[in-house]
């Protein structure tokens, strides 16, 4: 069944200022495939840091794309439209990791009411978290009515509610968990759902553009400019939760704590054209990247698939109302739109309280 519309957007994997459409048809499916029509998805600074850990990661393997370019992964919901394999039934609806295309093809290697997993050659060594896609009847957190929430912020908040539970699990002894990048999505996430726990204080850092901003929020106990790092207290044990991946910003930190910084972890990098060689000769301990699937899978085994979905559900839910009072989704279709948001998001011009859901084909 051909399928002419197919549109691809793709990313120059050395210059990510540098970005092209691509048409081409899906293919035709081999028995065992199925294809999913990508609904809309959602962009966020998070995906800049796709591309910045692309090769590190892995998330440039996700999609296979022209030699020197990429398909950066975005969360969203897709429909399946045609299936050669016997336990994927079409119009069945899954959020999960596509591509910012049209189509997706996958090899399904597991069929569950919970998710679907692609076993595509592309894909292996790949952590399940990433290549699994959750049909919406049997998924724990869906709402059809707030699928633009789900697709701004599932992952993030996943990815904040696992690092989370990882500092309280390591038991650093921290009395202040510091956050960079406290405007975006994710470090607010990861402020609420210190907050809620109550057992350190959040502090966020940002800029001046966005002050205003994040302290309204009210899930930070602290709020403070980059260039006032210096004024936080430093008598007291704290982690740092690294978002923005700015060299300039760790060195602050860990220069400022020292000893009393108990643990340094790397998440994201909105930050992505100050990143450098920050590592060499900080005081205080090593910054290590926080792999969110490896924390998953960790609580999974010690809670119970079932547990650990249930704790989410609560969690989600809790911050879900939360983000109603400040999130604003602004929807965009096709190739415009989308350019505008990524060329946007990449120099740093958006809104911190806007969520932009994209599709790249012009149709609602």
């Amino acid at each position: 069944m051909p399928h002419p519309d197919g549109l691809d957007f793709l990313v120059n994997k050395t210059d990510w200022q540098q970005h092209r459409f691509d048409e081409a048809p899906a293919p035709d499916l081999a028995d065992g495939q199925v294809l999913f029509r990508v609904d809309r998805f959602a962009f966020t600074a998070n995906n800049i840091s796709y591309a910045v850990a692309g090769d590190a990661i892995g998330y440039w393997r996700f999609f296979p794309a022209p030699d020197g370019w990429g398909r950066l992964p975005v969360m969203g919901f897709a429909d399946v439209i045609e299936s050669k394999h016997p336990e994927v039934a079409v119009d069945t609806r899954c959020f999960g990791f596509y591509p910012m295309s049209r189509y997706l093809v996958i090899e399904p290697s597991s069929v569950a009411s919970s998710g679907i997993v692609d076993g595509a050659a592309h894909r292996k060594g790949i952590a399940p978290a990433y290549n699994t896609y959750n049909p919406s009847e049997g998924d724990a957190l869906y709402q059809a009515e707030h699928e633009d929430a789900l697709m701004l912020m599932r992952g993030l908040f996943l990815t904040s509610f696992l690092a989370e539970d990882f500092i309280e699990d390591s038991a650093f002894g921290e009395q202040a968990i510091v956050i960079s990048s406290a405007s975006s999505k994710t470090s607010i996430a990861l402020g609420h759902c210190v907050s809620s726990r109550g057992k350190a204080r959040a502090i966020g850092l940002t800029s001046v553009r966005n002050l205003d901003f994040v302290r309204g929020l009210g899930c930070y106990d602290q709020v403070v400019t980059y260039d006032e790092v210096a004024s936080l207290d430093a008598t007291q044990p704290a982690v740092f939760v690294d978002m923005a991946g700015s060299a300039a910003v760790q060195r602050a930190v860990h220069e400022h704590f020292q000893s009393q910084l108990k643990h340094s972890c790397s998440v994201g990098a909105t930050h992505w054209e100050d990143r450098g060689d920050g590592n060499v000769d900080l005081p205080g301990p090593k910054p290590e990247f926080f792999f969110a699937p490896g924390q998953i899978q960790k609580r999974a085994a010690d809670w119970g698939a079932k547990e650990l979905q249930q704790r989410l559900a609560n969690a989600w839910k809790a911050y879900h109302g939360f983000s109603e009072k400040w999130l604003k989704v602004k929807r965009g279709h096709g190739r415009a739109a989308v350019e505008r948001v990524y060329e946007d998001t990449l120099a740093g011009r958006t809104e911190p309280c806007d969520g932009h859901v994209l599709s790249v084909w012009d149709g609602e």
